[in-house]
């Protein structure tokens, strides 16, 4: 039996919209895109193509994963943030739009872009946070911590894939324990979902995110308390700290930064417009 482009396309889109996937239509280019080595403007200009079978079924195995439930960047394997691409794998979380408000707000504060500045990512996962910051910063460079040995290989790569591998690097390490270098930056994501919400979690993230990088705790506050207590001894005076937050939490965090001696700078809503990050500074 023969299918062209745009038939199998419509039965990819058919199938994800019948499983219940919120984008459909996206999800099911990305994967033909993916699947079939094709541009987006080949979807339009070679969609009577007839496409040969085991292409066919190579994609149609790939619309059946993301049925069930794995997230589109697991199955390709990489992901686009900010203005980089980062590869994933299962111990890291997938970065998440959301967390582009703290690169965006961090920048806005920044006095100076082209200073030589020195940050710090708590948490780093992919080094999404980080890597973002310094694609912005020509003179930046900064250090990744992670608790996963995992997540260091991943976020070193991904260094190296943007070409930023000269300005960052990636250790182990329990968030900032036993740093002895002051930086003018520290940002986090850290884990925020209270431990009796992850059930109801979406699959997508349930399934295959690492419950490490999701478990808050018991108030999801854990890690902020942690990384409050510590910021103020990694910033230099007159250095900023910059942390995500979860829906509902971001008084809470910024209290936890005031106790700490940090001055406020901003609470930042996402484009959904929920209060998304805090940051505060170290008095000079």
């Amino acid at each position: 039996m023969t299918i062209t482009l745009q038939q199998l396309r419509r039965t990819a889109e058919a199938r994800l919209r019948e499983a219940g996937v919120d984008t459909p239509d996206l999800d099911a280019r990305l994967l033909v895109e993916h699947a079939l080595g094709l541009t987006r403007h080949d979807l339009f200009t070679r969609a009577n193509d007839t496409v040969p079978e085991p292409d066919a079924a190579r994609l149609l195995a790939l619309v059946e994963r993301r049925a069930a439930r794995e997230p589109v960047g697991r199955i390709l394997g990489h992901r686009e943030f900010w203005t980089i691409d980062l590869a994933l794998n299962p111990d890291t979380l997938e970065p998440r739009p959301d967390t582009e408000t703290l690169v965006e707000a961090v920048l806005k504060a920044l006095p100076d872009r082209s200073a030589p500045l020195r940050l710090l990512d708590l948490g780093t996962g992919t080094g999404c946070i980080l890597l973002a910051l310094l694609a912005e910063l020509p003179n930046a460079t900064g250090l990744g911590v992670d608790l996963s040995p995992g997540a260091v290989a991943a976020a070193t790569e991904n260094a190296a894939r943007n070409g930023l591998a000269e300005r960052a690097r990636f250790q182990t390490g329990n968030w900032g324990a036993g740093l002895a270098e002051r930086f003018a930056v520290v940002v986090s994501n850290p884990p925020y979902i209270p431990s009796a919400d992850i059930a109801a979690l979406d699959p997508e993230v349930r399934e295959h995110d690492p419950l490490r990088a999701l478990d808050g705790g018991a108030d999801g506050l854990d890690a902020y308390r942690i990384i409050a207590a510590q910021t103020p001894d990694l910033l230099q005076p007159g250095g900023l700290a910059g942390l995500e937050v979860g829906q509902g939490q971001a008084a809470d965090v910024a209290g936890l930064l005031a106790v700490a001696g940090l001055e406020p700078a901003g609470v930042f809503r996402d484009l959904g417009g929920v209060e998304r990050c805090v940051l505060g500074w170290k008095r000079s």
